[in-house]
């Protein structure tokens, strides 16, 4: 088998709504010489049919059929398949404009020291309505795992372009369940320079059945996975052996019902200060996360939050410190704003009060009721 210039690997699970148009903005790319492979992962819908047909229209197409059992399976094999030194990732619900291709082996040709590129995307509701003005990722320069929480490489994995070499370097992706873009962007980095272009590169399509955003479970699973990511880059920055993520993990994962649970389940391996470190981490991404996800904490991640962020808060300085201020009132406003003022009064310790009523004032009149409990509350504690 020759190989392309590119391959742009798609993997599938029950995309008969999407897969064609996005098949086709990858067979209408300006670059020419291209192999689309995509991985089948064991779709129980009309996915099957689809891409047999579109496989009979075009050569360039290879469908590589596997059970069910997962992105990161599916996306290690259908680069396993291919042979070209450029790998494109598209996902089986996005679009791609004309020149995407083009723009980014471009830079990667021009930029011989970078191993990977994305850019700019248009997010898209499920009707395919544009949401906005193009959204840029900042750079990956800026990241850092010591932070609270990380300061993820922020790389875009449906439009990401990577070098084989590389990818096969750092031993492909993991799993680094609901984070395993993440984790395979910090190793990437490790090997060399990740970039993001400013080029709007295609359409992101967001929905409520993807797996990061289906619930609140998955919120809690992608919160500690994405901090744990982060710690396994600290350890291998530090030169010391790194945490494994076995695939089995995940019923564990599931099974666990709380933020609590899972953090337990993600502490393995970890050392008594890595496992404070991920639990105050993964406390400050799931409040990130609920902010634009569509789910919402429930009372008892409310209680554990709490309990961590008295604990955890007064270790933090500087920007830290002052985020996880920023994103835990800004969370309770919102729970308040809902009408969820006993789950505002859970999460929020009393001595970020202040804070609570500025971003209240900021987003509606505060209720009378709502500043009734505020005060009565405070009034019940020495804040300190």
């Amino acid at each position: 088998m020759s190989a392309p210039v590119v391959e742009v690997v798609i993997p599938v699970y029950n995309g008969a709504r999407t897969i064609k148009s996005a098949i086709e903005s990858i067979r209408q790319q300006t670059v020419r010489d291209i192999r689309i492979i995509v991985v089948n992962d064991g779709s129980s819908d009309a996915t099957a049919t689809i891409l047999e047909r579109l496989a009979a229209e075009d050569d360039r197409l290879v469908v590589v059929q596997q059970t069910n059992s997962g992105v990161v399976d599916a996306m290690n094999a259908g680069i396993a398949a291919g042979c070209s030194p450029i790998i494109a990732r598209h996902d089986a619900d996005d679009i791609a404009v004309p020149d995407r291709l083009a723009k980014q082996l471009a830079y990667l040709y021009s930029h011989p020291e970078c191993v990977a590129v994305s850019g700019a995307v248009h997010h898209m509701g499920e009707n395919g309505r544009i949401l906005g003005p193009p959204w840029h990722p900042p750079s990956p320069d800026y990241a850092d795992p010591a932070r609270y929480p990380v300061r993820e490489p922020c790389l875009l994995d449906p439009v990401l372009m990577m070098r084989r070499a590389a990818f096969e370097l750092v031993g492909g992706y993991r799993q680094v369940f609901l984070a395993e873009d993440t984790d395979l962007h910090w190793r990437l980095q490790e090997v060399g320079r990740v970039s993001n272009m400013p080029d709007l590169l295609g359409y992101y399509r967001m929905h409520t059945k993807s797996l990061t955003g289906s619930s609140i479970i998955s919120g809690r699973i992608s919160a500690v996975n994405s901090q744990r990511a982060g710690i396994s880059a600290m350890r291998r920055r530090a030169g010391r052996p790194d945490i494994t993520f076995p695939k089995p993990v995940l019923r564990d994962y599931q099974r666990a019902r709380s933020l609590e649970g899972v953090i337990n389940v993600g502490c393995r391996e970890l050392d008594a200060s890595e496992a404070e470190r991920l639990a105050l981490a993964a406390c400050a991404k799931l409040i990130e996360l609920a902010g634009y996800r569509p789910y919402e904490l429930e009372r008892e991640d409310c209680v554990f939050i709490r309990n961590t962020m008295c604990r955890g808060l007064a270790g933090l300085t500087g920007d830290d410190r002052k985020r996880c201020i920023r994103m835990l009132s800004g969370t309770a406003a919102r729970l308040a704003v809902q009408g969820r003022t006993a789950d505002m009064l859970t999460l929020t310790p009393v001595r970020l009060f202040p804070a609570l009523a500025k971003r209240l004032a900021a987003r509606t009149v505060m209720p009378s009721f709502v500043r009734l409990s505020l005060r009565r509350t405070s009034d019940r504690y020495i804040v300190k």
